[in-house]
């Protein structure tokens, strides 16, 4: 026997007492099993209000069930049925329910009626509810003419619909022509009986197509009304019309139309009265009328509306409260605001109730001398009325049963019998409905049987309840017991409960409470008993829920949702947006652990929520995904207090994508002069949307606004209506104002002219005054154009000048200006230096000394002196040469300066001249000098030829630039063996006037590394390097020791044979090929020019006495060719280098154009030293002597670089 009603539950008490419930013969509801005997049961039938479409068969239901099954007969309209006499009419096999075919003939009003069903059995008879059956209706709208409604602009308005009475009654809408709803708003609304209300009517409320169309949904139909032209002209147009015909007196003013407190449309009055039954929605509307459109506003008299079941509709016009019960009862006053008044209506509101019911009767299962009841209560208002029938007759009437007892609404049982058993109706009615219950009473004889499967298994979530299913049936009612284990043991422990329905609960299921379990159901005709399985499951957990996270739009974000699990349950892995499913995008990509979600939009953002199910339990875990993004642009701006020099502009800030705006910025456009070029106006705080404006004069003004957030601006808002202020005089003054003279009898003025935003007004010019510094003239002035120069011609030669620029436009001028000094043209100067003296400090360095010359003879602004120097001999060469003049610039009024990198042992000579903006003044006389002797550069080439056994012979070229007397040479040479280690170093003393060396006795086979320079009688110079291997003694090879290396001079060693074995002599011809190997292999390296252990080596162990000057490539100041030397004396290129095995290293002056120079300026600091720069033309003169042997100086051929 299965409980299908559970209304409380016992709680066995603890103790050795086994676990029992006996369950009390109650009222309860019961279903028998279907293989015994049982009284009909209606299972299924049609609504008692049945609306049918005509345009189909009509079909009722009714099923039932019972044993034996059941018969059915019906009644029409309260009488018989004979379903037999009607051939459209069919009952389907083994059912009541009817067929009746009206789509081949008939028509559906025929059947229209009270119909009920009665299915019937040995054991008793049920009838089913009164189905009142009527075929739906959609009538068209009777013919009408509208006649065209014109009324003036501010006046009310109802546009009637009145549609025809269907069934069920249409759904209205108002549509026009081209089936566009019709947009209503707080001023034009529809109301709850289908009519168009306009509180006030406004010119564009005009059209010719008001239609109103009613949907019949049963026959899914819609009926459309006749248009209604509406026509709304305004006061003037009204006027117009009426003029020729009314006085001024009868005129309508503008201001009646426009001020009206408000009054209602519906309902009239001051009060009202509404009705409606439990259960329903109760709608209370109010529209009003009025100028301006009046606000509806809701309250209950002496209570509260209640909060979840109160809705708004219509604007606030229409107040529904649903699930509407009696203490909704009350008084709901609708009050109408307006500027100019407010009105008020009261609203009773009574609620009724149809019957409802408190306890239904319910089926009864005796056994035979048992006792019980059928209870029946009902409630409504008014009351209802309760009557019972017997089987489908009033209990009056039916055949009495000695075993019952009407009490009201209670029937009492004692002493049933078998033929006690019937089926018994309880009506409950009043004018607003019925409620009809069927209920039996079956008396049975039957052992205990148990309805739960046999060894089901129940799983469950550990510290979850489990409820473990022992439905039952027997007659009388059995009693239950629970057992856990194959023992049978009783459960005596008081964490159990059992249920009337015979279902073992536990509360909190352990991990200990994994088993079997048995129940037993005894009654005193038998024993039954049913074993089910429990098994107690880990529950799911989510050990890595998703976060909170904020992400810009058209960015990537990602959910991470890990989850643990009983290892024998499998979970499925669901996630939900909003609590809906995720969108249909390939954006959203979910793997095991994560969603991850790609180029997020605006719309993406809300609750993402990872469901975890398996069979047993789910989990769920939720974060909030915020897109953010930088603000939409502010919209709606508008200027407003347009003054000459302000403006109020006011705007609407776009959205701010989820990151609070913290600023606005504002930009202006000058439409009359800077067309399309935005400019910075000011900022202000993202809570303000409105910014006070300075405004400059004479300007066409547009404004813009952008939203600032966290992530950045937004996009310009559009632009704001142009503003156009008034002119005025200029507020300032040109700026850059300069006097300079482009000749000597001339003054250039010159000046930043305004631009159109700073003229102030039309018609810009410049007042330009000047007069001369120290003079007693007065002023002089000019208007000109809007232009930057203005030249003043027949000036004295660079005479100081006061100069000013003032604005002025059509308005006036601008404040005074400021005056500034200027001076006119310059001419060159007119004196030399005088008193030049030179001090030479070494053999490439010299310093030079003259006298200022006077301020008045310079004519110009001083830039400083120049010195012209150049090379005019040799010491000891007289051939004549052209000579390249060299220039160094000293700025300021400097009186000395260096000449830095000087040749040594030459003869030079130079002058000096002033020099200003013009140009340079005439040069001071020559003064010569010469430079002491210095020390000679590396031989030009070292080359060795004629290799010997014993010897080598070098041949070498002189110095290019000897810079002195070359006294002699110096060799020194070493020898380097098989482990590329280095030998005794020889020293060569060698004349000057030899280029060529041979020498003796040196070691045969044997690699010679050499160091070569030259000497004056300054010193050594720089140093040439090479290497070269004496010849091989192929004959006798085979009794060669490695060479013994001398201290000058090489022995050879000869040996006789000492072996003549082959194996032997096959063993040195083996050594003596691999020697021969080797010796190419280190030919052709260094042919290649590669660096090989011996070349880092001679590096390592270079002649300590002569080691060569660092080479230093940098470009000293500005240095201009005035003339060149001759072609034999080509500079060498920057950066370039001969073979690392022909290197001539360059000495370097020790005096550098940095050690004297400050970059290009190249000037001289405080004490004279050099900060000068080469510069030059170029001169044609003759050299002495034979200069085209010497090299140019260090210095020389390190400007020849640049």
């Amino acid at each position: 026997m299965q409980l299908e009603i559970m209304p409380r539950k016992k709680r066995l008490p603890a103790g050795r007492a086994p676990l029992l419930l006996l369950l009390c013969q109650l009222v309860r509801a019961l279903d028998v099993p279907l293989d015994l005997v049982q009284p009909p049961t209606i299972t299924q039938q049609s609504p008692k209000d049945y609306i049918i479409d005509p345009r189909e068969n009509i079909v009722i239901q009714c099923e039932a069930k019972g044993k034996p099954p059941p018969s059915f007969s019906w009644t029409r309209n309260g009488t018989h049925f004979d379903i037999e006499k009607d051939p459209l009419v069919t009952m389907k096999p083994g059912s009541g329910t009817l067929t009746i075919n009206i789509m081949s003939e008939g028509k559906a009003e025929t059947y229209e009626g009270v119909y009920q069903c009665t299915a019937r059995n040995e054991r008793g008879a049920a009838i089913s509810n009164n189905i009142v059956v009527r075929p739906s209706r959609s009538p068209l709208w009777t013919k009408e003419k509208l006649e065209p409604i014109t009324l003036r602009n501010g006046q009310s308005l109802i546009l009637p619909c009145r549609p025809p009475l269907g069934l069920p009654p249409p759904i209205i809408f108002w549509m026009d022509n081209s089936f566009q709803r019709l947009p209503q708003s707080e001023r034009v609304s529809q109301g709850l009986n289908g009519d168009l209300y306009f509180s006030n009517v406004l010119p564009e409320d005009t059209r010719e197509d008001y239609i109103c169309y009613a949907r019949f949904n049963h026959t899914q139909t819609i009926q459309q009304k006749q248009p209604i032209s509406v026509k709304v002209i305004s006061v003037d147009e009204l006027n117009d019309t009426i003029a020729a015909n009314l006085n001024d007196s009868e005129f309508y003013s503008a201001k009646s139309n426009r001020e009206r407190p408000p009054t209602f449309l519906t309902p009239e009055g001051n009060a009202s009265h509404k009705e409606e039954l439990r259960g329903n929605v109760l709608s209370l509307e109010c529209i009003a009328e009025g100028l301006p459109t009046p606000i509806i506003y809701w309250i209950k008299e002496d209570g509260t509306l209640p909060i979840n079941r109160t809705f708004y509709k219509n604007f606030k016009k229409t107040l529904q409260i649903i699930q509407v019960s009696e203490a909704d009862s009350g008084n709901y006053q609708c009050i109408a605001k307006n500027p100019l008044g407010a009105i008020y209506h009261t609203i009773s509101v009574t609620v009724k109730a149809a019957p409802y019911w408190i306890m239904a009767p319910q089926n009864l299962v005796l056994s035979p001398g048992e006792d019980g009841r059928l209870i029946c209560r009902a409630n409504g208002n008014p009351k209802p009325r309760i009557s019972w029938l017997s089987n489908g007759v009033p209990i009056e009437i039916a055949p009495d049963d000695p075993s019952r007892n009407i009490d009201g609404d209670t029937i009492i049982f004692s002493n049933v019998q078998e033929r006690s058993s019937a089926v018994y109706q309880c009506n409950a009615s009043n004018e607003y409905g019925y409620l009809l219950a069927n209920a039996f009473v079956n008396v049975l004889a039957e052992p205990p049987r148990i309805l739960t499967s046999a060894n089901t298994l129940y799983q469950v979530i550990t510290d979850r309840p489990a409820l473990l299913d022992c439905a039952f049936f027997g007659s009388p009612l059995p009693t239950i017991e629970w057992f856990k284990g194959a023992k049978g043991s009783a459960l005596r422990e008081d964490i159990y409960v059992l249920h009337e329905n015979g279902t073992l609960e536990i509360p909190v299921a352990q991990k200990d409470s994994t088993g079997t379990y048995t129940c037993v159901a005894r009654n005193k005709l038998g024993m039954a008993k049913n074993e089910v399985h429990l098994e107690i499951k880990d529950a799911t957990r989510i050990i890595k829920q998703p976060e909170y996270a904020v992400v810009q739009r058209g960015g990537t974000v990602s959910f991470e949702c890990k989850v643990k699990h009983d290892h024998t349950l499998i979970p499925t892995i669901t996630w939900l947006k909003d609590s809906g499913e995720l969108p249909n995008d390939g954006r959203f990509t979910v793997d095991k652990d994560h969603l991850v979600v790609a180029d997020v939009w605006d719309n993406d953002g809300g609750t993402y929520t990872c469901v975890a199910n398996t069979t047993l339990d789910n989990v769920s875990a939720s974060a909030v995904l915020s897109v953010v993004d930088v603000p939409n642009p502010p919209f709606d701006l508008e200027l407003t207090d347009q003054l000459d020099k302000s403006v109020q502009l006011s705007w609407t800030p776009g959205n701010d994508n989820n990151s609070p705006i913290t600023k606005f910025i504002i930009e202006y456009e000058d439409a009359m002069h800077e067309a399309g070029l935005w400019h910075h106006q000011t900022e202000v705080s993202g809570m303000q949307t409105t910014a006070q404006l300075k405004l400059s004069p004479y300007v066409n003004y547009s404004f813009r606004v952008m939203a600032v957030n966290s992530l950045g601006r937004s996009l310009p808002s559009e632009a704001s209506e142009q503003y156009l202020t008034k002119a005025a005089e200029p507020d300032t003054n040109p700026t850059a104002v300069e006097g300079l003279g482009s000749e000597p009898d001339n003054l250039v003025i010159t000046w930043k002219p305004l631009n159109g935003f700073e003229s102030n007004g039309p018609g810009l010019q410049y007042k330009v005054s000047w007069r001369q510094k120290d003079g007693d003239d007065e002023w002089t002035s000019v208007v000109v154009a809007n232009v930057s120069k203005y030249i003043v011609s027949g000036t004295p030669t660079f005479v100081p000048y006061l100069i000013k620029v003032q604005a002025l436009n059509d308005v006036g001028f601008a404040p005074e200006p400021a005056v500034v000094m200027g001076h006119s043209g310059e001419d060159l100067p007119m004196v030399a230096p005088g008193n030049v003296r030179v001090n030479v400090v070494n053999s490439t360095l010299a310093e030079v000394h003259w006298d200022p010359v006077p301020l008045k003879s310079i004519r110009g602004h001083l830039q400083g002196y120049r010195i012209y120097y150049w090379k005019a001999q040799s010491s000891s060469k007289r051939n004549r040469r052209h000579l390249e003049k060299k220039i160094l610039t000293f700025q300021g009024s400097k009186t000395h300066g260096m000449l830095p990198g000087l040749e040594p042992f030459s003869h030079y000579t130079l002058n000096v001249r002033v020099v200003n903006g013009k140009g340079e003044g005439p040069a001071s006389p020559d003064r010569v000098f010469n430079t002491p002797e210095g020390v000679p550069s590396a031989p030009s080439s070292l080359k060795i030829v004629n290799p010997t056994l014993d010897s080598l012979t070098l041949e070498w070229d002189p110095p290019s630039r000897p810079n002195g007397i070359l006294t002699e040479y110096t060799l020194k040479y070493q020898p380097i063996n098989s482990t590329h280690e280095l030998g005794p170093l020889v020293d060569l003393k060698i004349p000057a006037n030899k280029t060529r060396w041979t020498l003796k006795n040196l070691n045969f086979s044997t690699r010679y590394k050499f160091y070569f320079y030259a000497q004056t009688a300054a010193g050594s110079g720089s140093q040439i390097t090479e290497e070269a291997v004496t010849n091989v003694d192929e004959g006798k090879m085979a009794g060669i020791p490695p060479p013994d290396v001398g201290a000058g001079k090489a022995m050879a060693s000869r040996q006789v044979d000492i072996a003549t074995q082959g194996w032997f002599i096959g063993l040195m011809c083996a050594v003596a090929l691999l020697i021969l190997i080797l010796l190419i292999v280190c030919f052709i390296r260094r042919n290649k020019g590669g660096k090989y252990p011996v070349k880092e080596k001679e590096d390592a162990h270079a002649d300590p006495e002569i080691q060569p000057m660092k080479e230093d490539d940098g470009t000293f100041g500005e240095y201009r060719s005035l003339e060149s030397d001759a072609e034999d004396h080509k500079p060498l290129k920057k950066g370039s280098r001969t073979p690392s095995d022909r290197t001539v290293k360059k000495e370097d002056s020790d005096d550098s154009l940095v050690d004297y120079g400050e970059g290009v300026n190249g000037q001289f600091n405080e004490d004279g030293s050099f900060i000068g720069q080469y510069s030059g033309k170029k001169e044609k003169e003759p050299a002495e002597g034979n200069e085209s042997s010497e090299a140019p100086s260090p210095v020389n051929a390190m400007n020849s670089f640049v």
